[in-house]
């Protein structure tokens, strides 16, 4: 029997098709949890539930945009139907910024990461809450940031939005300790998933940021990102609840 008590459990992980949810979610089949494979790009989900399912595992896949509501009732329905309840929700989904400086963002750029990288972590989260709360004990994780810590990671609006993640971590954990639910974040650095920057490196917003940029040092896997998410949402982590860890290599402590 694992000693994470994950066997069995029905976790969600969002943005699961690539990088650090792909790497997740292969880690909790691994641990025998039942994975809700959550993402926008349909191949990218179908081919890590394949994988799972090749090894043994169970997963299922729901495809669509986090950012709404209907997808996000839809991931919850799938979790609960297909395995019986919910127990762990890992949000990871999330896009990136252009390093814009604050006066170089666009209404739609603002608008965009905020909805994708906050909005939609508070709407699963609180789609979540009611199934955790019948069971009276469920663990959450979010993505959040290097960002998330600092005002030297990335631009403005991918900023902001972490930051958010993080004060709706703890508040969370907060308001719902009592009742058994478990709400962290990890803080990844520099990782390698994949992700495709758009960055005009001559802009405001590139140049102001590039002096703190050589602090990253060595770029994470993303199954060392994986990881500490695992360890969160495990009881092997059964009393810390409100934490938002940096996975990064020391560079939130330079």
């Amino acid at each position: 029997m694992s000693i994470t008590g994950l066997e069995n459990s029905s976790v969600v992980v969002t943005g699961a098709g690539s990088g650090i949810g792909r790497a997740a979610a292969l880690r909790f089949a691994g641990e025998g949890a039942k994975v809700v494979i959550a993402d926008l790009n349909a191949d990218g989900a179908k081919a890590v539930a394949e994988e799972i399912r090749a090894a043994g595992g169970t997963a299922v896949t729901v495809i669509g945009d986090l950012s709404e509501q209907a997808v996000v009732d839809e991931v919850v329905a799938t979790a609960v139907e297909s395995f019986g309840g919910l127990d762990v929700l890992v949000n990871n989904a999330g896009i990136m910024d252009r390093m814009s400086a604050t006066a170089d963002v666009t209404d739609a750029e603002w608008e965009r990461l905020i909805r994708v990288n906050l909005t939609a972590p508070f709407l699963l989260t609180r789609a979540a809450l009611p199934h955790m709360l019948a069971k009276g004990k469920g663990a959450i994780v979010n993505t959040a940031s290097e960002a998330g810590l600092r005002g030297s990671a990335a631009g403005a609006a991918y900023t902001a939005a972490k930051h958010g993640v993080v004060g709706l971590t703890r508040s969370t954990a907060v308001m719902y300790r009592a009742q058994g639910i478990r709400t962290n974040a990890i803080a990844p650095g520099g990782t390698q998933t994949g992700i495709v920057v758009d960055v005009d490196p001559t802009a405001h917003g590139a140049a102001a940021l590039r002096p703190y940029m050589g602090a990253i040092g060595r770029l994470a896997d993303a199954d060392e990102q994986a990881a500490a998410i695992v360890f969160l949402a495990s009881d092997a982590a059964s009393n810390i609840n409100g934490v938002v860890l940096p996975v990064d290599n020391g560079w939130s402590a330079v």
